[in-house]
C-alpha cells in the first residue's frame, strides 16, 4: 500500500519523507489556500517545491471545469515536472480529459469519485488514479470503506490497472480497513500516518526497558 500525504504544507511533506514511508503527495485548492499560496505562478512554483522534496507521485488539480481548458491546464502542469499526475474532477468532461491525457501519455488522477460506476467510467477513460472520497462518505453517514470492496472487486473483475487511491482519510483506522479491503493508496494528513505508530503497550513497554536497565547501569 502507498502512502501519500494529502497537504500542502512544506514543513509536513518533509516531516512525512523523512519517515521514510512517503510515496507521494496529493493537494487540491482549498488546500494550497489554506497554505496561503494565491495566484497561477505561485501555485505552479509551489507544485515544483513539492517534486523536488518528495521521490513520487504528485497529484496536481486543474481549476477549469470544460474539455478545452482543462486539457490546456493539465499540459501545463504535466510540463512542471515528472512526477506530476494531472488531477481531473468527475464530470463529463472531466472522463473525456482522462481519455485524452491517456492517449497522450500523460497519467491522471479522477478525484471526487463517490460510486462504483463513477470509478468505473474513470477506469474505462484510462485514469491512473481514481479518489474515492471515503471520508466525505461517512460524514452524510453512508459507508465509504463499503465503495473502496465495491471499486476494488470491479477492478479485479476486469483487470484494471487504475490505483485506488483512498482519499478523504479521516484517522488512523481508515488507513488500517483501507490495507486491510485492497485499496492501493491511501492520502491523508500526516497525523493519521504518524497514528500506526502508537501503541500504549509499546509505550510502556519501552519505559519498562529503560527502567530495568537505569537500575543495573
Amino acid at each position: 500500500m502507498k502512502f501519500f500525504i494529502d497537504t500542502a504544507n512544506l514543513a509536513q511533506i518533509k516531516e512525512a519523507q523523512e519517515l521514510g514511508v512517503l510515496d507521494g503527495v496529493t493537494t487540491n485548492p482549498s488546500l494550497m489556500a489554506k497554505e496561503g499560496i494565491t495566484g497561477r505562478n505561485n501555485i505552479l512554483k509551489h507544485y515544483v517545491d513539492i517534486c523536488n522534496i518528495v521521490d513520487g507521485d504528485v497529484s496536481a488539480e486543474v481549476i477549469s471545469t470544460d474539455l478545452e481548458s482543462m486539457i490546456k491546464e493539465g499540459e501545463e502542469l504535466a510540463e512542471l515536472h515528472e512526477q506530476i499526475v494531472v488531477k481531473i474532477p468527475m464530470i463529463k468532461d472531466g472522463i473525456k480529459a482522462i481519455k485524452y491525457f491517456s492517449d497522450k501519455g500523460i497519467r491522471t488522477n479522477c478525484t471526487l469519485v463517490f460510486s462504483a460506476g463513477q470509478a468505473l467510467l474513470a477506469a474505462k477513460a484510462g485514469a491512473s488514479y481514481v479518489s474515492p472520497f471515503i471520508g466525505r462518505l461517512d460524514d452524510i453517514s453512508t459507508d465509504g470503506l463499503n465503495l473502496i470492496s465495491e471499486i476494488r472487486l470491479i477492478y479485479d473483475n476486469y483487470g484494471f490497472k487504475t490505483e485506488i487511491l483512498a482519499a478523504s482519510i479521516r484517522h488512523t483506522m481508515h488507513i488500517i480497513d483501507c490495507a486491510k479491503i485492497g485499496a492501493d493508496v491511501m492520502t491523508g494528513a500526516l497525523s493519521s500516518i504518524e497514528g500506526l505508530l502508537k501503541h500504549p503497550l509499546t509505550d510502556s513497554g519501552l519505559a519498562k526497558f529503560l527502567e530495568d536497565y537505569q537500575k543495573g547501569n
